[in-house]
C-alpha cells in the first residue's frame, strides 16, 4: 500500500518557524544532571548495551552502532503523548512526539552500541531526548524480543506524571494537531511521515500510526492554499515543553 502522507502534501504546510527558545520559567536539564541520569543507568549495566528505537531513531540515530535487530517490547505501545513546544511545535501551536506508553507492545529494532566510548554515545541520546527538568521522556531499561531470543536495551517512555505528559487526546484531536504543529526543526507531519516510512522499511505496519498518516493526508488535502491556519484545539501549560 501507498503511504498518502505524501511530500506534496507536507508543502502545504512547509513554512519558516524561528526558534523561540526554551518556555520562560522553564528549567532545563544541567551537565551534572545528565553525567548522573547517564551514571544511574549504566550501572549494572549487562556487557552489550542496545538502545530501543520506535521513533525519529529509525532515521536519525544520534550515536554509531555495530548490530541492528528487529525487536518487539511487551508491555509497552507507541503513542504521540509527549507536548512539545519547541522543535517540532511552538507555545502558540504545539506539537506532539511519539513515547513508549504503558500497556500493548511495540515492534522496532534495536541497535548495539560499541564497545568503546559509551558514556560518550549515552551522553549524546540523553541530550538529545530530554531536555527540560523535570523530564518526561524516561530512559529505562526494558526486556526486548527478538529471534534470537530476550535480551535487554534502553528505552524512552513517557512519565505519565511529568508536565509534558498528554493524556486523553481523541484521535481527530491527535490527527489535528499532527497536521498543524510545526517547529524551527519541522513538522509534525513530517515526523509522522519519516517514522512511517522506516516502519515500512523494515516491514513493520503499525495500525495505528498507518490509519494517523492516512488521516492527516486527507486532512492536509482539505486545507484551501493560501487561507490560515485553523486555530489550535488545545491549550496547555507552556512550562510543559518536551
Amino acid at each position: 500500500m501507498t503511504i498518502a502522507l505524501t511530500e506534496d502534501l507536507l508543502a502545504r504546510i512547509d513554512r519558516k518557524i524561528e526558534d523561540a527558545g526554551p518556555a520562560p520559567g522553564l528549567r532545563n536539564l544541567e551537565d551534572r544532571d545528565y553525567v548522573g541520569i547517564r551514571k544511574q543507568l549504566l550501572a549494572g549495566r549487562p556487557r552489550d548495551v542496545w538502545v530501543f528505537a520506535y521513533g525519529s531513531l529509525l532515521w536519525n540515530p544520534c550515536f554509531e552502532f555495530v548490530e541492528e535487530r528487529p525487536a518487539t517490547v511487551h508491555g509497552w505501545h507507541r503513542r504521540f503523548s509527549l507536548w512539545l513546544t519547541r522543535w517540532r511545535g511552538t507555545r502558540e501551536r504545539p506539537g506532539l512526539m511519539l513515547a513508549l506508553d504503558r500497556g500493548g507492545s511495540c515492534r522496532g529494532v534495536v541497535y548495539r552500541l560499541p564497545d568503546q566510548d559509551i558514556d560518550a554515545a549515552i551522553d549524546r541520546l540523553l541530550r538529545r531526548e530530554m531536555s527540560a527538568n523535570p523530564p518526561t521522556n524516561i530512559p529505562r531499561w526494558v526486556s526486548v524480543r527478538g529471534a534470537a531470543g530476550n535480551l535487554r536495551a534502553i528505552a524512552f517512555v513517557a512519565d505519565r506524571n511529568g508536565p509534558a505528559y498528554a493524556a486523553g487526546l481523541n484521535e481527530q484531536t491527535t490527527v489535528e494537531i499532527l497536521s498543524l504543529a510545526a517547529g524551527h526543526i519541522g513538522s509534525c507531519a513530517d515526523y509522522l511521515r519519516r517514522t512511517v516510512v522506516q516502519l515500512e522499511a523494515r516491514n513493520i505496519r503499525d495500525a495505528t500510526l498507518w490509519r494517523l498518516q492516512g488521516k492527516v493526508a486527507a486532512y492536509l488535502r482539505s486545507l484551501q492554499s493560501g487561507t490560515p491556519l485553523p486555530a489550535p484545539t488545545v491549550e496547555i501549560d507552556y512550562a510543559c515543553e518536551g
